[in-house]
């Protein structure tokens, strides 16, 4: 798939319209970015009301990121087949289905129905993902593609940063008063429906919200001409796997999402620790906006350094850091051990962006193969957290911070192999 427009510029084939495409891009990571994020509200929300253990509690990134790995690659074939815009629509009303399968599921009380909603949200923003990565670096040169999806990222974060927020307010503010494992039978059932009622009011909200958005990209689908590209089987994709720098790289990207959402999703608990913050639920969920608004500020400012200097060289860095921060945080108590922590989503910023373009570069016409293979790669999220969650249930959450640390330290290597651009 590539864009083909009679007035292109000349030189990069950037259509004229670019900088309005654009608009509706950040958007969409705007929108995918903030929802994601709310998984960490939820986590402490129904960890506390089923009663389960960290590792439990994780499963909603499990089933969450799970998607990433089942839809990818049909969703890359989807693109190929109906263009960009008219999948981001799929994506959009595919999300609009998950936040309205909330309503079932607080009516039955059980936490595998939770799971099924969000599989089904996480399968829309899987679609949403895949159409918007490699767009936004058709929608420019692409000599400075890196920046460009750093800074489109940077609305992700945007989006990270305000959900959490009022998710916090929304659905922490009302934490179960009354001990679950008190109840049994048809009153637990009845007080579980009641407690997430606040879950399914604020997924109604986003549903109405999704249905305007996508109705907004139906209307506007037309500014993008595009041209198919031959049809082929998309397990074609998996030749890429075959050059190294490729494979490395959506090893990177398992990595790094596993690491961020391991971290983001233990940070309400990290905090209430009495050795950390000692933090309630409400106030601790009200400092997850800090972690990916470190993240959002470090996009900004990454999308500027990556236009200075080396972007392995910066990825490199950025790892270093973060572990760093980690040993740090593992290693102290009260604010110290707490901000340390919060402080890793200002160097977790340029990671995605920077794995995703270094491991895609050169890919041409296969650029939304690349792009369904390195969302696959996103599995990491579903994979990582619940590792790290076993691990805080058997050596405390400060020792399982060990976990995000290895994942990093692979990450560092790879920015140190990549630091050199791709040969053609």
């Amino acid at each position: 798939m590539h864009i083909d427009s009679p007035s292109a510029a000349a030189t990069h084939g950037v259509p004229a319209n670019a900088a309005s495409l654009q608009t509706f891009v950040f958007a969409l990571f705007f929108i995918f970015g903030g929802i994601t994020s709310l998984n960490d509200v939820i986590i402490p929300k129904l960890k506390d009301l089923f009663t389960l253990t960290y590792a439990q509690a994780m499963l909603v990134q499990s089933a969450f990121f799970a998607a990433y790995f089942i839809v990818s690659i049909p969703a890359a074939a989807i693109v190929r087949r109906i263009g960009y815009m008219r999948t981001a629509v799929v994506g959009l009303l595919t999300m609009t289905a998950g936040c309205l399968l909330f309503i079932p599921a607080s009516s039955s009380g059980v936490f595998a129905t939770f799971l099924v909603a969000l599989f089904v949200l996480a399968s829309g923003i899987t679609i949403v993902q895949v159409v918007a990565n490699p767009l936004i670096s058709l929608l420019g040169a692409p000599a400075t593609a890196h920046s460009r999806l750093t800074f489109a990222q940077a609305f992700n974060a945007l989006g990270t940063t305000v959900f959490p927020y009022v998710g916090a307010i929304l659905i922490l503010g009302s934490l179960a008063t009354v001990d679950p494992a008190s109840l049994s039978g048809a009153a637990l059932d009845a007080y579980r429906a009641d407690e997430t009622r606040v879950v399914v009011q604020t997924y109604i909200g986003l549903a109405i919200a999704l249905v305007g958005v996508a109705a907004l990209v139906w209307h506007n689908r037309r500014k993008l001409i595009e041209t198919p590209a031959p049809e082929a089987s998309m397990l074609r994709a998996f030749e890429l796997l075959g050059q190294q720098r490729f494979a490395f790289g959506a090893l990177c990207i398992f990595l790094y999402v596993g690491a961020e959402v391991a971290i983001g999703s233990l940070i309400v608990n990290y905090l209430m620790e009495a050795n950390v913050l000692g933090l309630d639920a409400e106030a601790a969920g009200k400092h997850v906006p800090l972690y990916w608004g470190g993240a959002m500020v470090g996009r900004f400012v990454g999308a500027a350094l990556l236009r200075m200097f080396s972007p392995g060289k910066v990825l490199a860095c950025a790892a270093a850091v973060t572990i760093a921060l980690l040993l740090v945080s593992a290693n102290t108590t009260g604010m110290v051990s707490g901000w340390s922590l919060l402080l890793v989503g200002l160097f977790n910023s340029i990671m995605f962006p920077t794995i995703f373009s270094l491991a895609c570069e050169g890919l041409g016409e296969r650029a939304a193969e690349g792009s369904g293979l390195i969302c696959m790669a996103i599995v990491g999220g579903a994979i990582v957290p619940l590792l790290t969650g076993h691990a805080a249930d058997a050596v405390g959450l400060k020792m399982a911070l060990a976990v995000p640390v290895l994942c990093y330290a692979l990450i560092l290597c790879f920015g140190v192999y990549a630091r050199r651009p791709r040969l053609a």
